[in-house]
Parts: C-alpha cells; structure tokens; sequence
C-alpha cells in the first residue's frame, strides 16, 4: 500500500514519533523537498531521517568538527551533502 503525503503530513509524522524537535520548520521544510526531489518513491522513516541527519549552526558544525567557521561550507561539500537554511544553520547527512 502507498500513501503520498504533502509536507504538512511529513511534520506530523516527525511530531508523532516524538521528533517533533528535531529539525526546525525551515530544516523540516528543506528536507521534505529534497526527499521529494531525489527520492519520489521514498518511504518515510522518521528515525532513519533523524539519524542521517543533522541540522546545526556553522558555529557548532566547526566545533562539533575543529574546523573554522571559515571553512565549514567547503568541508561539508567535500564529505556530504548539505543544504543551506534561511536562519544560517545547516541541515546536512551525518558522514
């Protein structure tokens, strides 16, 4: 059986998991567009999600790594992939 789901569903499905903090409503946002993108078909795993990725500040991405703030944007380039969110934060997958 398929469902499809529009991105007001894909949010409750994070909220009824308890994961309703685990991505901001930008990074939330982002990540439903890219799934929509890249993987149509996808089957929604809020776990699997909350587990491959990550949303940080450039700020805690450089210390979380000890790298500068500098270079965050070209370390992540080179070992993931990564959106940019309007609010300066990061949602990218855990490598």
């Amino acid at each position: 059986m398929f469902k499809t789901i529009n991105v007001y569903d894909f949010r409750d499905e994070f909220k009824a998991m308890g994961r309703a903090n685990q991505f901001s409503y930008d990074g939330l946002q982002a990540l439903f567009e890219m799934l929509e993108e890249i993987a149509p078909e996808y089957e929604l795993d809020v776990i699997a999600l909350c587990c491959d990725y990550t949303e940080a500040t450039i700020e805690d991405i450089a210390n979380n790594y000890c790298i500068s703030e500098q270079s965050v944007l070209t370390h992540l380039s080179e070992n993931t992939f990564f959106i940019e969110l309007n609010d300066g934060s990061v949602l990218y997958q855990q490598f």
